[in-house]
């Protein structure tokens, strides 16, 4: 549109003191006719521009004059980039980083550069595990901004991967994950961005729910989610020196109480099953004691029997006395199972 270009026109004198009509139909990649036409309507619409001839020559503003465009203070400038920096992979982001730097006065300017260059991303953790949106992210954010809908191939931890249609509607970052809303047959579901195996658009518009709002969806949803995760509740003791693990694998699932008189602390966790709190909880060996339900307390005897039947030698015993889920030994691993066969 004319009026963008119009601003970017006056950005760039702002930003480089004096251009040539050929510097700004190369940046804003537009002929040098449309460029001397804009520099010109800049002058008709009263802004302080002239041309100077000859060489050396170009179109400048009269004095230096200076606008700020954008009426940011410093510190919403610097919280701006710090914000935005390290989410500017997409080529659009940074366009926009570059147009905005543009605009904001020159005192300004250092403090916003460094903001932008505050703070890195790593997706990888520690255990070489991926984390973020995952490749397809970059499509489903436009799908999101263009309202289309997007034929997505998923990969379900409980079942075959598949593919469906969906419509996308928003996409939400929980902890360092991202997730992406979206409508579907079976009404609002939330497929995980690292699961998500191919996103191909389909051009045709997405169906959005009256009134929706995201913020609200995702409440809602994500409510679901924690029901399920604490479905269940076992009470146990366990020595001192146990509970920082207990606190990293259980978070704010744990609630402790006073120690006893032998030091040992009693709590309670919850979580989506009682066989689930059990496996858990195994990890810790006799550090901790699990008091009830008894349902708890068989699940260990089970768990145990199979390990011994592996470890100490004795045949007689098999895996399939175990009766635990694959893949839920840890906190991460059940929300996933739980989220993906009911939201997607």
């Amino acid at each position: 549109m004319k009026a963008d270009r119009l601003v970017a026109t006056l950005l760039l004198l702002q930003a480089r003191g004096r251009v040539t009509v050929r510097e700004v139909a190369q940046e804003l990649e537009v002929s040098e006719r449309t460029a001397r036409r804009d520099l010109e309507a800049l002058t008709t619409a009263g802004v302080p521009v002239y041309s100077q001839r000859g060489r050396g020559g170009g179109w400048s503003l009269v004095g230096g004059a200076r606008t700020d465009l954008t009426g940011f203070t410093s510190r919403e400038i610097g919280a701006l980039f710090l914000a935005a920096g390290p989410l500017s992979a997409s080529p659009e982001l940074r366009a926009a980083l570059r147009k905005l730097m543009r605009a904001v006065p020159a005192p300004m300017r250092p403090h916003a550069e460094a903001a932008a260059k505050a703070i890195l991303i790593d997706g990888v953790d520690w255990s070489r595990t991926a984390g973020g949106g995952g490749p397809h992210q970059h499509t489903l954010e436009r799908a999101v901004l263009d309202g289309e809908q997007v034929r997505l191939g998923y990969a379900h931890p409980d079942r075959a991967p598949g593919e469906r249609t969906v419509h996308p509607l928003g996409l939400v970052s929980k902890a360092g994950r991202w997730y992406l809303v979206a409508g579907t047959e079976e009404g609002l579901r939330t497929f995980r961005l690292s699961r998500v195996t191919s996103a191909t658009r389909t051009g045709e518009r997405v169906r959005r729910p009256e009134g929706f709002d995201l913020a609200a969806a995702w409440r809602e949803l994500a409510a679901e989610v924690e029901q399920r995760l604490t479905a269940a509740t076992v009470r146990a003791r366990a020595d001192r020196d146990a509970l920082p693990v207990l606190r990293q694998l259980l978070g704010g699932r744990l609630r402790t109480g006073e120690a006893q008189i032998d030091g040992r602390v009693e709590f309670t966790a919850d979580g989506p099953s009682v066989e689930v709190l059990a496996a858990q909880l195994a990890g810790l060996g006799s550090r901790v004691e699990v008091l009830d339900p008894p349902e708890a307390r068989e699940s260990l005897v089970r768990l145990g029997r199979s390990l011994t039947a592996v470890y100490g030698g004795h045949k007689e015993e098999t895996h399939s006395d175990s009766h635990f889920p694959v893949g839920t030994y840890y906190t991460e691993d059940v929300s996933v199972p739980v989220m993906s066969a009911n939201h997607g």
